[in-house]
């Protein structure tokens, strides 16, 4: 007989909660988790119902199917409601000396009748005594854990035939129940499993002990106001000790002799995995496989938080030993020999839910995606919840998985990701050094040029007639004076000519040149001092561009006789030609004495100049930039002076529209 089972899913996440820590992917015995940006929703299709990413969240963004209110709704009807609880009660409400406290509570809470599911490990352990002590040399694997029959089912139902075909102790329990009472009688199952609430249709409702307190509280259940009461029978013998290590053996009254090796226990996600591997592959002879996917039913996932095993396992130990002295062994038996004509037989299905490995490339590939080019890139570091790197290539090739997940590969991510914002942040600087730069040069440009147009019409007065005086004088030494005045006055005009340069707008015209012969020729009217060499690079697709080529080579000119003039010991001026769609771009860099950051705010300002007095005018440089400015362009710096930082040298670097 098949006990059939409720599809449903068990698990949920809470993804307000969930932190990216993957945990829960790590304790996931059949990587039944599914990251989706960061964060880890449960594949129910492929839940075994184990419980175990709902234990180790520490965040609980994980949380199981809650019944509660279910169980309320059918606590205020008239049915007749029987309660089984788990053998591993004693380990979960240690709070109470007296093990009737708690059974009163239950009672207190509206249930019929109390019971123990322990019953129903005698019951199968007859059975499985049978099994054990038959000529079946192939080995037998306990089918009492429903976590791992779904597993078996799912992921390695070739070992569906080595399964015990018998119910668990909890349904075993429900037909002898439901015999006794009546096929009316509802049924809810309490103990310390998730996998329970989707084992049997036999079960009206399985609740776990969390779920019992939180009734016990929602409901004022108080021990103090309690009247202890026993379990309703049939009582359980042996059958308590089932939640612990071994526990089955015992009750089965096999003595577990290690010489022999013909019996294997393994409790625990990875264990109990590893014997089922090592059993299917034959390395392992075993008559009997009692396996466990918690560490003891006394660590399910339905118990309280931070609860000390071994304490736990001793609770056990004093309860059994405490019903065994007081059991009326003749009723026992009785109720025993009773549940003999109960058919405790079970079979499985084959619902293999495992999915083909993708081929090397795509492998390769997330791998390759992750800088992880060969086996040495390969650190197996386990921080994304899989034991290896091909594991988790293979689950984000599954899509159950990213790339992110990997902790070397987001770290290097985000090692990139800064060095990207520092130079983001360091462009930005410059672009707001340059736009302070250029407003304090447009308002010296306004300035320059009013100063320039006052000072026009004196100069052009103090002009005429000084060469008109100096026309008519034939006194030789009157005659120096004035040609003085009229040299002095010619510079004047000189200077003022270039602030209107510096503040003039759109006074341009501009011609189609090719930039390669233009720069070639701007070259030719500087003279290079002894040890210095030029280097034109042209990285151009289009050498065409529409300039103002007069005003063009005064900015070339100047920038180029500044770059010599900077070298005195001799030094290298390379000038870089690039250019895209619709801009060009002229860089002109020398290694020479470079220009220090006090001064940098101030080299395109009108009479500032780092020159000895006599030798410029500290015009140059403003009226390259008015002259680039008329061409829609930008005109950028960058130097240093200090040898401690690198090599020094200034590169000027003109930015203009090709202008087609």
């Amino acid at each position: 007989m098949a006990h059939s089972k409720k599809h449903k899913q068990l698990v949920f996440t809470v993804k307000d909660r969930c932190r990216v820590c993957y945990t829960c992917v790590r304790e996931c015995p059949v990587k039944a988790i599914k990251i989706i940006n960061g964060q880890a929703e449960v594949v129910s299709e492929r839940c075994i119902g184990c419980g175990n990413c709902v234990r180790v969240c520490r965040q609980k963004a994980k949380v199981f199917l809650d019944q509660t209110k279910e169980i309320n709704a059918l606590l205020a009807s008239n049915n007749r409601l029987i309660a089984c609880i788990a053998p591993s009660f004693s380990a979960e409400f240690i709070e109470f000396s007296d093990y009737r406290i708690f059974v009163g509570m239950v009672k207190a809470l509206g249930f019929h009748i109390v019971t123990e599911v322990a019953f129903g490990a005698d019951m199968v352990a007859a059975a499985y005594k049978e099994l054990y002590e038959s000529k079946n040399e192939s080995g037998i694997i306990t089918s009492d854990c429903p976590a791992v029959v779904y597993y078996i089912e799912h992921y390695q139902p070739e070992l569906i035939s080595h399964l015990a075909p018998l119910v668990s102790p909890m349904v075993a329990v429900s037909r002898f129940l439901k015999m006794k009472y009546g096929d009316d009688v509802q049924i809810v199952f309490i103990g310390p499993c998730i996998a329970k609430k989707s084992e049997s249709n036999e079960i009206d409702y399985a609740l776990t002990f969390t779920e019992l307190r939180s009734l016990f509280n929602l409901h004022a259940i108080e021990p103090e106001r309690i009247i202890p009461v026993d379990f309703d029978p049939p009582h359980a013998g042996q059958g308590a000790i089932f939640p612990v290590s071994h526990g089955l053996l015992q009750n089965m009254n096999v003595k577990h002799d290690l010489t022999k090796g013909d019996v294997l226990v393994a409790e625990g996600r990875i264990n109990f995995k590893e014997a089922l591997s090592e059993f299917a592959n034959g390395d392992l002879q075993a008559k009997h496989l009692e396996l466990l996917c918690c560490e003891g039913c006394i660590m399910g996932p339905g118990m309280s938080e931070n609860g000390k095993k071994y304490i736990r396992q001793a609770s056990i130990s004093k309860y059994v030993t405490q019903k065994l002295e007081t059991i009326d062994s003749d009723l026992h038996e009785r109720y025993l020999s009773e549940s003999k004509i109960i058919d405790l037989s079970n079979s499985f299905l084959n619902m293999d839910r495992r999915t083909n490995n993708p081929s090397e490339v795509s492998i390769n590939e997330v791998l390759q995606s992750m800088g992880k080019k060969n086996p040495t890139d390969y650190l197996d570091c386990g921080a994304c919840g899989y034991d290896s790197c091909i594991d988790h290539a293979i689950a984000v090739v599954q899509e159950i998985a990213e790339n992110e997940m990997c902790l070397p590969y987001t770290i290097e991510q985000l090692h990139k990701s800064i060095q990207k914002i520092n130079l983001s942040n360091q462009e930005l600087e410059s672009a707001k050094e340059a736009l302070k730069q250029s407003e304090k040069l447009a308002h010296m440009g306004q300035l320059s040029a009013g100063i320039a147009h006052e000072l026009n019409n004196p100069l052009g007065v103090i002009t005429l007639y000084s060469n008109l005086l100096l026309d008519a004088e034939e006194n030789e030494s009157n005659r120096s004076d004035l040609h003085l005045i009229v040299e002095q006055a010619d510079r004047c005009r000189k200077i003022v000519g270039g602030l209107l340069n510096f503040a003039r707008k759109n006074q341009v015209r501009l011609v189609e040149t090719d930039l390669e012969k233009f720069v070639r020729r701007s070259l030719e009217s500087i003279i290079l001092s002894d040890g210095i060499s030029v280097k034109l690079d042209v990285k151009m697709t289009d050498n065409l561009a529409f300039i103002d080529q007069d005003q063009m080579m005064q900015v070339l000119t100047n920038l180029e006789k500044n770059a010599v003039e900077s070298m005195s010991d001799g030094g290298e001026i390379t000038i870089t030609l690039t250019d895209q769609d619709e801009d060009v771009q002229i860089s002109i860099s020398d290694t020479g004495s470079g220009i220090s950051k006090e001064n940098m705010d101030k080299v395109f300002t009108p009479f500032f100049t780092t020159k000895e007095v006599g030798k410029g005018t500290g015009l140059g440089l403003p009226l390259c930039y008015g002259i680039v400015k008329m061409h829609n362009g930008k005109i950028d710096i960058i130097s240093n002076n200090k040898p401690e930082n690198g090599a020094t040298g200034t590169t000027f670097t003109i930015k203009i529209p090709r202008n087609h």
